[in-house]
């Protein structure tokens, strides 16, 4: 292994600070972020009885703070949320604007980046369980944000929000945890053997 590599993968390091520094990275790498998380929003499956589908959106989301830590992540999902809400449709569903109920989740989204971020900086994405954690971990901060917006948004009862958009989504959110288990560790052992 060549001297490059290894301080190349060190700790306090996320996976796009591999990538050399510029403001240019910084500036493609939170569009790239936004546009990741837009496109994965496309990618929708309504709920029967929930205005909140199942979407790709959370799981792009989580993966862009992972690997481009707090930061950057944050600034990728305020451009995301920022210009959805400026009228470009590529919110779930090709919806825009704050209106709709799921926007909570968005809101979510942009808290759960920087815990993320902030966890893989602390080497949560080298492990796959610590991975989990960090996905499942994130995955609560958007439903506690997301499921009492979509109660205020629709006069729900909580008991109702919950289970119009929250319970439904449980068996995806594992699912989401596992490809993640799986996709960032194996990243950094890739990164470890250039």
């Amino acid at each position: 292994m060549s001297t490059a590599t290894v301080t190349s993968a060190r700790p306090g390091q996320v996976l796009a600070d591999l990538v050399p520094a510029s403001r240019v990275r910084d500036a493609a790498l939170v569009l790239g972020g936004a546009a990741l998380t837009g496109l994965a929003a496309q990618i929708a499956v309504p709920v029967p009885g929930s205005p909140v589908p199942v979407t790709g959106q959370t799981f792009a989301a989580l993966l862009v703070g992972t690997t481009l830590g707090a930061r950057r992540g944050f600034a990728s999902l305020a451009v995301y949320a920022l210009v959805g809400m400026a009228g470009v449709p590529w919110f779930a569903e090709g919806k825009s604007g704050m209106s709709m109920p799921s926007f909570g989740y968005i809101l979510g989204m942009l808290l759960a980046s920087v815990v993320v971020g902030a966890l893989a900086r602390r080497g949560a994405d080298r492990s796959a369980w610590r991975m989990a954690g960090t996905m499942l971990l994130g995955s609560a901060i958007i439903y506690a944000v997301g499921v009492p917006y979509l109660a205020l948004a629709t006069g729900m009862s909580a008991s109702a929000a919950i289970a119009a958009g929250l319970t439904p989504f449980l068996i995806g959110d594992a699912l989401k945890a596992a490809l993640a288990m799986g996709l960032l560790p194996t990243a950094w052992k890739l990164v470890g053997k250039r």
